[in-house]
């Protein structure tokens, strides 16, 4: 079965910024079990799982393995021999979309201790994003209505694994005529098929009616296989495929399985309107109890972003500040105080850094965008075969002010491999971010527009729960911000004629170790190594 995510709901406790523990939420979704494998400390599961794959969602999954002893389909009555947890994210973006990772045990005193060294091996299958194009004529149909003839239409039916038959095309009625010639339509193969090209495919004919009490006509089946080897005519309607053609659609996730690697730059505003950090009413204020918005805004697109960084490595700067030790303002300085190298480790490195800085830069202004873009830029240009794409993540407060220098900054590094995400931070009016988000109007600069629309702009106001959420406000933020980003990717690659290299070979040396497993998803972040 497919399943997609669950609404997250959880509550926020007391949290501490620098833990990477988040409260866990109470939602989730069991979608299925593998079969079981007899006498065997090695298995190798064939029942394969289906789940719908969201870039900008953090669809995370959880997998528990039992020793079956008896025939009950209740999991308290078998041996739980251990659980493993990671995103569907991380599964992607690994090499050969294989993952490893140690069964863990949650228990005073395991049964099986032994059994936590062993690794249970998580292979992504994905279904070719291919497109079949096809056409269909009939010829001397039954007539069905009184006063003139039939109004046909087809309505195409996938079959699935419990015999049933899902709907998964309608024509257009053609009126009043027996020999109709039905337009050419486009179909996903997975939706017509499900990655089966032999599994049966079911085709009904019928006379459209005014009220809804459609008459049948007739049915015939086929298959994928079938329809691409050209077979032309079905039963005694003589229905006639006329044409039938597949093309393939490179993906988002066809370029990160072929190593496309997505460099995660963050950069944090530290003008002086942000406010005092030491003082609450400071959107830099460090809550012992909850994250301040910044904090908020990195971690809930980092952390999803960071699965497709196989390093974990992050460059994360700030701007608008004086440095010390003789106060000179800078609007890219490395959060982690090196010039050298700017790099934090994994997403809690750099809110680690962020929270470092705040204790020994001074805030002070202006709020100038260009220096920032343009170094992020710089490293872009290097590299532009595919092998990297860059998502430079900028968090504000207020109104840019150096627009002229920003505008051309955007249109230069449209060109490039690299996307924009802005997150406007307090009350403050963003009217003129606007501008920058090039979805109405592309952005210009001296009379050169850029070349594709690589900024996107929220206010993170916009994504606040009510009920004070902070789990729920990060999931939205990221859903809304990330979405635009692997059609930008797709955008530049195609613009450069770049095509995704083949899949990288999955590397392993560990055993898998389960007897059987179900998996499970939950739709909100939480603490590694435990529910996740």
């Amino acid at each position: 079965p497919t399943q997609k995510p669950a609404s997250a709901m959880a509550t926020i406790g007391e949290f501490d910024p620098l833990n990477s523990t988040v409260p866990a939420t109470k939602i989730e979704v069991t979608f299925g079990r593998t079969e079981v494998i007899d006498n065997t400390l090695n298995p190798d599961f064939v029942r394969k799982f289906v789940l719908d794959f969201f870039f900008e969602e953090k669809q995370n999954l959880r997998f528990d393995v039992y020793n079956v002893d008896t025939r009950s389909s209740n999991l308290s009555k078998h041996d739980f021999l251990g659980q493993m947890f990671c995103t569907l994210g991380e599964i992607i973006g690994s090499t050969g979309s294989r993952l490893e990772r140690t069964l863990s045990i949650y228990q005073p005193q395991p049964l099986w201790p032994w059994l936590c060294c062993f690794s249970n091996v998580v292979t992504l299958l994905l279904f070719p994003q291919d497109i079949a194009t096809m056409q269909f004529c009939a010829n001397k149909l039954d007539k069905k209505d009184f006063f003139g003839k039939s109004d046909p239409f087809l309505v195409f039916y996938r079959s699935n694994e419990d015999g049933t038959f899902t709907i998964c095309h309608k024509t257009e009625v053609i009126k009043n005529n027996l020999n109709p010639v039905w337009q050419s339509f486009t179909i996903p193969v997975r939706a017509l098929c499900n990655g089966d090209y032999d599994r049966t495919v079911k085709v009904d004919v019928y006379d459209w009616d005014r009220d809804g009490s459609h008459d049948f006509i007739g049915e015939f089946t086929t298959s994928y296989r079938e329809l691409s080897r050209g077979q032309s005519q079905f039963n005694v309607y003589e229905v006639t495929l006329l044409s039938f053609k597949v093309e393939s659609e490179c993906t988002f996730v066809d370029f990160i399985r072929g190593g496309t690697q997505l460099n995660f730059t963050v950069a944090i505003d530290f003008t002086a309107s942000n406010g005092n950090p030491s003082q609450p009413t400071s959107l830099h204020y460090m809550s012992p109890y909850q994250m301040n918005a910044y904090a908020m805004a990195l971690k809930a697109v980092g952390e999803i972003v960071q699965d497709y960084d196989s390093d974990k490595l992050f460059p994360a700067y700030g701007f608008g500040a004086k440095l010390p030790p003789d106060g000179k303002i800078s609007h890219a300085f490395p959060l982690n105080s090196n010039t050298e190298d700017p790099n934090c480790v994994g997403i809690e490195g750099v809110l680690e850094a962020y929270f470092q800085s705040l204790r020994t830069v001074q805030l002070y202004g202006p709020t100038n965008f260009a220096p920032v873009i343009n170094q992020v830029a710089r490293c872009a240009a290097e590299v532009t075969d595919g092998s990297q794409y860059f998502v430079l993540l900028m968090i504000t407060d207020g109104v840019i002010s150096d627009m002229a220098q920003t505008k051309e900054a955007v249109v230069n590094a449209s060109s490039l491999p690299m996307s924009i995400i802005i997150v406007g931070v307090g009350p403050a009016e963003f009217d003129a971010m606007e501008e920058l988000d090039g979805d109405e109007v592309r952005v210009s600069s001296r009379g050169r527009f850029a070349e594709r629309d690589i900024v996107q702009f929220v206010p993170f106001r916009d994504y606040i729960d009510r009920s004070g959420n902070q789990v729920l406000s990060m999931a939205r933020l990221a859903k809304d911000v990330l979405a635009e980003i692997p059609d930008q990717l797709l955008s530049f690659m195609k613009t450069r004629g770049i095509e995704p290299r083949p899949p990288l070979p999955a590397t392993s040396d560990s055993p898998s170790m389960s007897t059987t497993t179900t998996a499970t998803t939950t739709p909100a972040p939480k603490q590694r190594n435990t529910h996740a």
